[in-house]
């Protein structure tokens, strides 16, 4: 985005009359604290390059170091509007102003209404982004905000892996929740929760003394693994149907893992309905038959998981609608009996 505003102190001047162009330019020049230091666009540098005067408020700003690096002279004693103004009119210059992260209120309110009077000669007033954020850079906020919770909550602080893990499968159940209600906010929102477990995670194992590792590491594991595994996208292989993906999939999860068994890998913490699920599909994707004889409500239940999932259907999320289902139900009957009471 670019905003440049010409105004001409002339007041007497009639309707139509050709204004001289504006004196000088100011430049105000913002950065992102998401992009790391001196990664500017070319139309920044150039204009820093080609200034008059460079200044920036924050003395401690991370991008002084690299531009003085650059050979641009940085001062840090940034005067009021009216006194740049004036500098930049005087010899038609150009003065940037690097903005800090919060931006310079005081600076940007006073050109405003200088601009505004309509009684002021103004240099062209520009508003030049130096950074834009690149996609995934709030991550890097939530990263940051988890590293000082870590450091200075004193609850957050004594937190252990054992401790979060049933935040965890709560966070989960609360996004599945979200999804078959089909609201996308508390989706979003959701799913927020679930990548603080992740971050929360990650953070309590960087404190680990023996074994630590960061969430760098966690996304560098899973970056590597999704590579592996599309050959069909990183590699030379082909991959024309879903159906090839999941046999491109399989096979490198199976070389990777080297199991002596389909059901090694599967957690036998989950759901008792979705744990069978996903043993009958193994079991299927193998070519084994191995359904097991008994009586009884549990051995029922394990052949109708089987049915389902050999249909195509996930049995826990086939159980969990029908009991929605059966949840408005109660609702409504309870509500017929308040009405037949009343």
């Amino acid at each position: 985005m670019r905003y440049v505003r010409r105004v001409n102190a002339d007041a007497t001047d009639a309707p139509g009359t050709p204004q001289a162009p504006a004196p000088g330019r100011l430049v105000l020049l913002t950065t992102s604290h998401r992009v790391a230091p001196g990664l500017l666009s070319w139309p920044a540098w150039q204009t820093l390059r080609g200034a008059d005067l460079v200044l920036c408020a924050d003395a401690a700003h991370p991008q002084l170091p690299y531009l003085r690096e650059a050979g641009v002279v940085v001062g840090t004693d940034v005067p009021g509007a009216r006194e740049l103004v004036e500098f930049c009119r005087a010899g038609d210059r150009t003065a940037v102003v690097i903005t800090s992260a919060d931006g310079d209120s005081e600076l940007t309110d006073g050109l405003a209404r200088m601009a505004g009077s309509g009684r002021e000669t103004m240099p062209d007033l520009e508003l030049l982004p130096g950074s834009y954020d690149l996609p995934g850079a709030r991550l890097l906020d939530l990263v940051q905000v988890m590293d000082q919770i870590r450091r200075g909550c004193p609850w957050s602080g004594v937190r252990t892996h054992q401790d979060l893990a049933k935040y965890g499968i709560e966070e989960m159940y609360e996004l599945v929740e979200a999804i078959e209600e089909g609201d996308r906010e508390a989706v979003r929102e959701e799913l927020g929760d679930v990548l603080l477990q992740v971050v929360f995670h990650a953070r309590i194992a960087q404190d680990d003394p023996d074994e630590p590792f960061s969430v760098d590491d966690v996304a560098g594991t899973i970056v590597e693994k999704l590579i592996h595994r599309h050959p069909h996208l990183f590699g030379e292989d082909e991959a024309h149907t879903p159906e090839d993906v999941k046999a491109h999939w399989a096979r490198t999860k199976a070389a990777e893992k080297r199991r002596a068994s389909v059901t090694e890998g599967i957690p036998l913490g989950q759901p008792a309905l979705a744990l069978a699920g996903k043993l009958a599909s193994r079991a299927r994707a193998s070519g084994i038959d191995a359904l097991p004889a008994g009586e009884g409500i549990g051995y029922e239940l394990l052949a109708l998981a089987v049915r389902a999932e050999a249909a195509g259907t996930d049995p826990e999320t086939a159980l969990r609608a029908a009991a929605r289902t059966y949840r408005d139900a109660i609702r409504s009957a309870e509500e017929a009996a308040s009405g037949a009471a009343d």
